[in-house]
């Protein structure tokens, strides 16, 4: 029996496939999906859209001021379905990727793009923490790229880009621009308001927020890309489940509320960190010694400046260092625990040499994902640990 159900919230759907009653509404459904529309009239089977995921992509649609949005299971898969709406057989472009990303983009470049489809892959390498920018107009100029890719912020050395500079170099040479605005988020800066044509997040990161899904998305305001996009996610079977989806909509109605205590407490942090006689370098945008703080201020303004804080314990020697590295993490186990992701409302630490020791070599150095506690029992926590060492 069919009631009026008076429901607020947006009905989760769990449906495979869906009910298209008769032959016409079947042949309406299939020759629309043709022209692979956004929301479609009849839904056919939820690996092309269900809505349930329509209805939360409309929620980051918002957030993210564009045209369109399409989540997908994970953020590498967000990666894959935004490079990949590039790749045109022998007609394929070279892309252009910066090294500054996030060490699983990098091997997703190796191991697959590289060593699987044999694509024509160059990087763009930041010189002691910096961009040089007439490097990247040469290389723009000489390789003729069909994209760019950069993130805002960088993993975990926090580098912050002049995307200005960045996004009009690669418009000059008729290059689309990817960003991966994880770090930043639709709340710190909205890269397609200026300029750029894809943007993608780890959506299991600030936008869900409590370390409980895992999913991806990938923005837009082109129709075209639109349509490849949709096209090349249903085939490839990069989907978010419509469970995930209803949870991550729940969890973005306090993204914006999360994400400005993330700052709030990672500034102050960042700022007890400096001052503390155990630490030799702190590393977070809103500091003033940090080497890309101009241009933080100039994208940010004063919304804030991230979540995340990278530090340096003292030492005497790379073995000290690493020693008190080791003392440090497991003096904060039961508060600050070591999980190798971020974003969370919790506080948590991953140390950077375990992780990243080819290219950042640093026995002492650790990230911290700083969440949303009361910031005196985060100072507490990290005074105690510190005192251990």
């Amino acid at each position: 029996m069919k009631k009026n159900i008076n429901a607020s919230h947006t009905p989760l759907y769990r449906e495979a496939g869906f009910n298209l009653k008769d032959s016409k509404t079947t042949k309406e459904a299939f020759a629309a999906e043709l022209d692979h529309p956004h929301e479609p009239e009849n839904y056919i089977y939820s690996r092309y859209r269900n809505p349930t995921t329509v209805a939360v992509e409309q929620q980051i649609m918002e957030l993210e001021c564009c045209n369109w949005a399409l989540l997908v299971e994970t953020g590498m898969a967000a990666i894959d379905v935004a490079v990949s709406v590039f790749q045109k057989g022998k007609d394929t472009r070279p892309w252009l990727f910066f090294h500054e990303i996030y060490g699983g983009t990098n091997s997703f470049i190796d191991t697959v793009l590289i060593k699987r489809r044999n694509l024509d892959v160059h990087r763009f390498y930041a010189n002691n923490g910096l961009y040089d920018f007439e490097e990247l107009e040469r290389m723009l100029k000489e390789i003729q790229p069909e994209f760019l890719y950069f993130e805002a912020v960088s993993n975990p050395m926090l580098i912050v880009a002049d995307v200005k500079r960045i996004m009009e170099l690669a418009k000059q040479h008729d290059c689309k621009i990817i960003v991966d605005n994880t770090f930043g988020t639709p709340y710190l800066w909205k890269p397609l308001l200026d300029g750029a044509d894809l943007v993608i997040h780890s959506a299991t990161k600030y936008m869900s927020g409590h370390g409980n899904i895992t999913a991806g998305v990938i923005c837009g305001n082109d129709e075209e890309l639109l349509k490849e996009a949709i096209e090349y996610r249903k085939w490839a079977g990069h989907f978010l489940s419509p469970d995930d989806a209803y949870r991550l909509g729940s969890q973005l109605k306090s993204f914006e509320l999360r994400f400005r205590q993330h700052c709030d407490n990672a500034l102050a942090l960042a700022e007890y960190l400096q001052k503390h006689p155990k630490i030799e370098e702190v590393l977070y945008p809103g500091l003033e010694s940090h080497p890309t703080r101009k241009e933080a201020v100039a994208l940010f303004g004063n919304k804030g400046f991230g979540g995340m804080v990278t530090f340096d314990i003292k030492g005497e020697s790379d073995e000290d260092k690493r020693e008190k590295c080791n003392r440090f993490v497991a003096a904060l186990e039961d508060s600050i625990p070591l999980v190798p992701t971020l974003g969370e409302v919790d506080t948590i630490l991953l140390p950077v040499e375990p992780v990243w020791g080819a290219k950042y070599p640093l026995p002492g150095t650790i990230r911290l994902s700083v969440g949303i506690e009361n910031i005196e029992k985060l100072k507490g926590w990290i005074e105690t640990a510190l005192e251990e060492i």
